[in-house]
């Protein structure tokens, strides 16, 4: 299964120990993933994850001793269930300790780790991206796991992320059979400012890395902004009737540099 995950497009694949595996299940998971995922074949460009069990339980604590002796070092690991920073910090200077590289990819999915996740955001250098759990999320607040009930986590993440230049990702959309309302929160996602979605099929993938890399026409469009603006010497910049101001350029060469990247350039 790990060479087919690889294979399928994403720029992620994320093996999971946590909810996915039932208990009797998790010495065999554990094993393995952390045995045959950074050996196993596949694009160098994707990002291989292990997700850990929460560092809080026994098999959270079984997890970290199987990341400090692995054979090899694992490229990035997830942390789910995070309550707050001293969490990724302890982890991260045991890391140090074993000199290990692996980086860090925290989930906020309880309210302590949405009311701290400034904190958590800046709590490791080793910290990539901040997810969005969805699902863990609603439990906590108490509401429907919907967009409109969401909508302020949601925002809380989006902000801690970008306060420390992280990722942000959204929630998978669980539902396999409604294409339209996982386009839909895609593209609502990629409006507030998340930089991915997770997936939970191969089909979801096309129309995820769709909904947030621009499209050619905007692109274009993009580059003669950039380049109007080179040409001009005050801070304020009328193109084609509409008026723009310099703060927009740092939305357009992110813009651009996520482009040249899901070009392959």
């Amino acid at each position: 299964m790990f060479p087919k995950a690889l294979a399928c497009g994403t720029d992620i694949v994320c093996v999971d120990l946590e909810d996915a595996i039932a208990p009797k299940d998790k010495a065999h998971a554990r094993e393995q993933a952390f045995t045959h995922l950074v050996t196993v074949q596949g694009p160098a460009r994707v990002e291989r994850i292990i997700r850990l069990n929460c560092l809080r339980t026994i098999e959270g604590m079984m997890d970290v001793q199987a990341l400090l002796q692995a054979p090899m070092d694992i490229p990035a690991v997830m942390l789910p269930k995070v309550k707050g920073p001293e969490e990724v910090r302890n982890l991260s200077v045991l890391l140090d300790e074993y000199k290990l590289t692996t980086r860090l990819h925290v989930i906020i999915e309880t309210n302590e780790a949405l009311e701290a996740a400034c904190e958590i955001g800046r709590s490791s250098d080793r910290i990539e991206a901040l997810f969005f759990g969805g699902v863990d999320m609603a439990a906590d607040l108490r509401c429907k796991s919907t967009w409109m009930a969401l909508q302020y986590a949601r925002s809380r993440i989006v902000h801690a992320a970008a306060m420390s230049g992280l990722d942000a990702i959204d929630v998978p959309y669980l539902d396999l059979e409604n294409r339209e309302g996982m386009l839909r929160e895609a593209a609502l996602s990629a409006e507030l400012g998340f930089t991915g979605k997770g997936a939970i099929h191969p089909k979801q993938i096309p129309d995820i890395n769709a909904a947030f890399t621009p499209d050619d026409e905007t692109v274009e469009h993009a580059r003669q902004v950039i380049e109007a603006f080179s040409q001009c010497d005050g801070g304020l910049l009328v193109y084609k009737g509409k008026l723009i101001e310099k703060p927009v350029l740092r939305s357009f060469a992110r813009m651009l540099a996520v482009y040249e990247v899901a070009q392959g350039n």
